[in-house]
């Protein structure tokens, strides 16, 4: 049976040819292993095979996790929806933020966010297929969004993030991360330093990867099933 350490070999190696294969720079994609339902000896093993970003959904269940694993260098980022009632403790225990798709959450997380740390990093979720089930802005709204939280002191907007409707084959899947790509291309000259697309999971790393991807959140693949 394959362990956490032979799947993040893997999937280092199939970054690196995927990278290689579309003319990407090595090393331009960050993997982030979202741990959602493992536990914190889950995390160390996969810190243990080299891996330091690590992304969670649940306030409620990261936060414990985070504080267990404080001995060690992890990066944490927030990728699930958020709420309002959650934003302190999003802002207090993540070094980023995915799915900022309201002014008012990120107005919430700056105001939040503790003096002793580092401004926040987030991307601007973006709902490219107008699921009314999915958060995310439609791309009309992003340079108003983008406008208002690249003012905020306390946060530092880095680029977007989506969440595609699942599809079936390579080319359709490409079609989303292609979109979200000409959308932080139109931003890029509004909002300066704009650098990450935060696109693409198990499922569909490949398409991500060749349209841009700078980070992929990897779950599944890496740590297997979600645990209940």
């Amino acid at each position: 049976m394959d362990t956490i350490a032979d799947r993040v070999t893997a999937l280092r190696e199939r970054i690196a040819t995927l990278e290689n294969r579309y003319g990407r720079p090595g090393g331009a994609v960050t993997l982030v292993a979202v741990a959602k339902t493992h536990g914190a000896a889950r995390v160390r093993e996969a810190h243990a095979a080299g891996l330091s970003q690590f992304g969670e959904s649940y306030v409620q269940e990261a936060v414990p996790k985070i504080e267990s694993l404080a001995d060690l260098p992890l990066t944490w980022h927030f990728v699930g929806r958020i709420q309002s009632n959650k934003t302190a403790s999003i802002a207090q225990h993540f070094a980023w933020v995915h799915g900022i798709d309201r002014l008012r959450i990120a107005e919430r997380l700056d105001a939040q966010r503790p003096a002793g740390l580092p401004p926040l990093d987030c991307c601007i979720e973006v709902n490219l297929s107008g699921e009314a089930s999915k958060g995310g802005v439609a791309p009309r709204e992003l340079p108003e969004l983008a406008g208002a939280i690249a003012a905020l002191p306390r946060l530092r907007l880095r680029g977007l993030m989506t969440l595609p409707e699942p599809a079936a084959g390579f080319e359709r899947q490409r079609q989303p991360f292609a979109r979200l790509a000409r959308c932080l291309a139109e931003l890029q000259p509004l909002v300066p330093g704009l650098d990450t697309l935060s696109m693409g999971m198990s499922d569909d790393m490949d398409a991500a990867i060749a349209e841009g991807a700078t980070i992929v959140r990897i779950g599944t693949a890496l740590f297997g099933p979600r645990e209940s």
